[in-house]
């Protein structure tokens, strides 16, 4: 067996399938979705559909250098791949161009470039070499909040920029914590600050605060009599009345119109039927117009460029946030399901590749990876269909843009050159296993080889041995004088 062998070329095939099939279907969509008038060519330029096929042909130019690149380049320069990023966010502050109120974007030339979206495989990246690190305990304080620290400098950057619906993708990086060892109890008590935010912005500070009240006072009477535990519990109260109060004033002061117009048109805030239905057709066109779409596709959908919601322009921007309006109009509810399933099936296996791998690095970047596809994923459909606000943010692989694409390109394959590293290694044990294997019989034989020669030569030398002596007792018997 030739040990080079085990550098040849191996990837996770089912994620490489996926990731393709994602990409070809949402092209496919984003032509159907910003065709206007005669469809003229694949490669026009002037057109969305157009730049995306450029923007294709980029994202296979960078899985070629990302796979060429060693797998252990990843892990010793993803801090300085996190600073430099940090940096190109910073500057934003002074070089970025508006777009959509969001100052979030570069321009260069005629194209136009998103620095967050290429911050989010950074983050992913530095809090896994932080996490890794042999100095690092995630289990200690200083460490968490070390970390913290790494998701937090970007996310703050970006929303300062007005996108918040970046801002909420790292916000799914504590699966990453979680996995690494972080307590239970920062899940529960995110749960509950969510928890807390929506029940205050739905009905009041006073009444949300109220409740928890009572249910202190309850727990107190018929639970716990300690004085340490009630001391705990009007702190608990404190500060969740904190947090309530503190959400009112946010939303009535630090919100912008279209913001809280947003939230307000979610949670029902208008009791006004009227008044509900105006804001309804003023603020939220685009999330209604997109319901009319999706409802209109049905089991099997019209076809590939058959959608009249779509092709009548009726969802504005259709091609990039509500790129899955034109999957529901035209491949009905069993296209729709088969997106769906095609990102539970990345999702699932990345986690599971992820957990394969013996270096908490690899775990931790997997784990980040999954992590941010899937927030993505969330938040998009639910967005689309009104599950949740509408909030800017892409469908990975789908909604149009090169920014986007790239960077979840670069995300994707980053993790599969670790692992592809991950099944050489393996490879190379296998080699070295059968190869020792080898050896061990040869010099098997070889040894039994030499003892048998070995033994032949003692028997040999034996039976001389006992020849000699039979002979010299023969010579004294016939010398010995006759009687």
């Amino acid at each position: 067996m030739n040990l080079n062998s085990a550098h040849s070329f191996q990837l996770d095939w089912m994620v490489v399938m996926i990731y393709f099939a994602l990409v070809l279907f949402g092209y496919f969509n984003i032509v159907s979705a910003s065709t206007d008038g005669a469809f003229t060519s694949y490669f026009d330029l002037s057109e969305p559909y157009g730049k995306q096929t450029v923007f294709i042909g980029l994202s296979i130019i960078s899985i070629v250098l990302i796979l060429s690149i060693d797998a252990k380049f990843y892990e010793r320069f993803a801090s300085i791949i996190y600073l430099i990023s940090m940096i190109v966010l910073a500057g934003l502050f002074v070089f970025g161009k508006k777009v959509n109120g969001a100052m979030s974007w570069y321009e260069i030339g005629g194209a136009t470039l998103q620095p967050s979206e290429f911050a989010k495989f950074a983050t992913a990246l530095a809090l896994a070499k932080y996490i890794s690190d042999l100095q690092t305990n995630i289990k200690d304080s200083i460490d968490q909040f070390r970390a913290a620290l790494i998701v937090a400098v970007p996310a703050v950057l970006i929303l300062l920029q007005n996108d918040a619906g970046s801002t909420l993708v790292f916000a799914g990086l504590i699966f990453v914590f979680y996995r690494e060892g972080i307590p239970q109890k920062y899940i529960l008590f995110g749960a509950s600050l969510l928890i807390i935010t929506v029940a205050t912005l739905k009905f009041s500070a006073l009444i949300v605060t109220s409740i928890i009240a009572s249910f202190i006072v309850i727990y107190q009477l018929f639970f716990k009599r300690k004085k340490k535990k009630l001391t705990r519990s009007v702190l608990i109260l404190i500060f969740c009345a904190g947090i309530s109060f503190g959400t009112e004033w946010s939303f009535d002061n630090i919100l912008q119109k279209h913001q809280k117009d947003r939230i307000e048109v979610w949670l029902k805030l208008e009791k006004d039927p009227e008044k509900l239905k105006i804001m309804k057709r003023n603020i939220s066109y685009n999330l209604n117009e997109s319901e009319k779409a999706i409802r209109s596709g049905g089991l099997t959908g019209k076809g590939f460029k058959e959608g009249t919601r779509t092709k009548g322009k009726f969802v504005p921007e259709q091609h990039t946030d509500y790129i899955f309006s034109t999957v529901a109009e035209e491949w009905g509810f069993l296209g729709s399901s088969a997106v769906v399933t095609l990102f539970m099936l990345l999702i699932g296996r990345i986690l599971f590749l992820a957990e394969r791998h013996k270096s908490q690095f690899s775990r931790a970047y997997g784990y980040g990876v999954a992590s941010i596809i899937f927030v993505h994923f969330l938040i998009n459909i639910g967005m689309v269909m009104g599950l949740i606000p509408t909030i800017g943010i892409p469908l990975p692989f789908f909604s149009y843009g090169g920014s986007g694409l790239l960077s979840f390109t670069i995300l994707v394959f980053i993790f599969l050159k670790r692992d592809e590293n991950r099944l050489n290694v393996w490879k190379i044990t296998i080699l070295l296993f059968f190869q020792i294997r080898v050896f061990c019989k040869i010099s098997t034989k070889i040894f039994h080889r030499c003892g048998n020669s070995f033994v032949l030569f003692s028997q040999q030398k034996r039976v001389a041995h006992s020849g000699k002596s039979l002979l010299r007792k023969t010579s004294r018997l016939s010398n010995m004088p006759s009687v």
